[in-house]
């Protein structure tokens, strides 16, 4: 299926109208009479679940107040930045915004914080759309058998949802009836987790099998079944090596590609590696992915585009210093990151900063809260051009297959099978043209993760997976356990007295 396809399947979403309120009546909004009755009718509403994981903009009644898309300055940039990959410093007077991305560099986060709003209502404005395309597949001429098919899909999506919220939250309400009354209540985080693994065992024989590029098959399904699997003993205090491990043998039809950086392409749906990706066309009119835009400087228009007619950048999101030196000078996935003068398209000369200085990115830092404007490695791993609009055409990856040999390699490791797990290890390396490790150490596992998956938003869950998220990092100090996930909103709390707050989080 080609991207045009999948974009006009995207695009011909019923957008359900729903807010945090997971249990707030739409009957106004969804026709059980006159839409919905027939097997094509339902595949364009099964389209709007999978239109919900590009998210919703602050000016939407659905964003209600906060970004709520998946590679925004608020639900990317919140578990960037809590990791040791990623920081907004502050440069002047912009990217303060009252102090939220300071909040999240020192690890100080509170129940305030607009950036936490926005990661709980992305999962759940989703989970409440697709609760509400189930009931009206319910409601459909379809037989039993047809419904269950189409539901498989819907529940998975769902389940990818919750899998996020357990991660980030661990304790939330589980919601999956769209006609329930009454605030719901707050599951363990113990119970999450049963819940998700439950969903994606019960429909994986009733989802799409083979290679299907952005739809949830079984593949997919397996895929998070081995996330949920290799951070089990965070969520649970069990580990779970093994089931991680025949997750992992489950997924197929997939390769590494030659090159690294061809799953970031502007035309990356042709990835022989990608297993589920977000896609995105601004011609079939999808809105939301801009990540680029929001770490580059200015001025790098002048750079990029000799009339200076590349989209406006917002001089944000950039590396922590340390990660671009952490790369071997011969690690291909260096070049993820930018650093050094920029180049005039025009006429070769030094690209300049407003105030006359050299637009040369540097690793370093000097100081985060007053930091200048060429500080910090950009975001530089995809493919842009000097066509680019605002909504840029990449599809955002959210699997590969290079993280299937990971969690292969790293399962494998902590069952003390390290033969077993170095080959899974080289062959990203490889890859990257580095020399094959000969031994494998828990450090060696931590700097692959690292390295291979830079700015795809893994880093947060894996520093807690390997215990350095609690330990001191640059201009961050040790952060207590509790701080493992974010507290939940106030704004939310407010809203439903049948929530508790997180422990330790006031």
């Amino acid at each position: 299926m080609n991207k045009k396809l999948i974009s006009a399947l995207l695009g011909a979403s019923l957008m359900l109208g729903a807010c945090t309120d997971l249990n707030e009546t739409l009957y106004d909004k969804v026709s059980m009479d006159d839409y919905g009755q027939t097997s094509n009718e339902v595949q364009t509403i099964v389209a709007g679940a999978y239109a919900t994981l590009r998210g919703y903009g602050a000016d939407t009644d659905e964003g209600n107040g906060a970004n709520c898309y998946p590679t925004c300055e608020h639900v990317f940039f919140l578990s960037a930045c809590a990791s040791d990959e990623a920081c907004i410093p502050t440069r002047g007077t912009d990217w303060y915004d009252g102090g939220r991305y300071q909040q999240v560099q020192y690890h100080t986060w509170d129940a305030q914080n607009q950036m936490i709003l926005s990661a709980w209502r992305y999962p759940f404005i989703g989970i409440s759309k697709i609760n509400a395309i189930i009931y009206q597949v319910d409601q459909s001429e379809l037989t039993e058998a047809a419904k269950d098919k189409v539901k498989a899909e819907l529940r998975g999506l769902r389940a990818y949802y919750y899998y996020q919220l357990l991660d980030q939250f661990g304790a939330v309400p589980i919601t999956t009836d769209f006609t329930a009354s009454g605030l719901p209540q707050k599951s363990s985080r113990q119970e999450v987790f049963n819940f998700v693994e439950k969903e994606l065992t019960d429909i994986m024989e009733l989802l799409p099998s083979g290679v299907q590029y952005a739809r949830f098959t079984q593949n997919v399904a397996n895929t998070l079944l081995a996330r949920l699997y290799l951070n089990a003993e965070v969520y649970t205090g069990t580990p779970r090596w093994q089931d991680c491990l025949n997750a992992c043998e489950k997924v197929s039809g997939y390769a590494l590609t030659a090159n690294y950086f061809d799953s970031f392409k502007i035309v990356n749906e042709t990835s022989s590696e990608i297993i589920f990706a977000i896609p995105y066309d601004h011609k079939q009119g999808t809105v939301g992915n801009y990540l680029a835009s929001m770490t580059y400087h200015y001025n790098q228009k002048k750079a990029f585009t000799a009339d200076e007619s590349y989209p406006w950048c917002g001089n944000g999101i950039c590396a922590q210093p340390g990660l671009y030196s952490s790369f071997d000078e011969t690690d291909v996935r260096r070049s993820s990151l930018l650093i050094g003068q920029q180049k005039s398209a025009k006429d070769g000369s030094d690209v300049l900063m407003d105030d006359g200085e050299p637009l040369n990115y540097t690793e370093e830092i000097e100081n985060y809260e007053k930091a200048k404007q060429n500080e910090g490695a950009r975001l530089d791993k995809y493919e842009w051009s000097s066509t680019d609009i605002w909504e840029r055409d990449n599809d955002w990856v959210l699997m590969r297959y290079a993280e299937v040999l990971m969690m292969k390699a790293e399962a494998n490791f902590r069952l003390g099978f390290t033969a077993t797990a170095l080959p899974f290890v080289n062959q990203l390396r490889v890859r990257a043209g580095l020399a094959e490790l000969t031994a494998l150490t828990e450090n060696d596992l931590d700097k692959e993760w690292q390295h291979e998956f830079v700015f795809e938003g893994l880093r947060r869950t894996t520093n807690i997976r390997f215990g350095t998220f609690f330990k001191p990092w640059w201009n961050k100090g040790e952060t207590p356990k509790y701080r493992g996930v974010f507290p939940i909103p106030a704004e939310e709390l407010a809203k439903n007295p049948n929530l508790e707050q997180n422990p330790d989080y006031k």
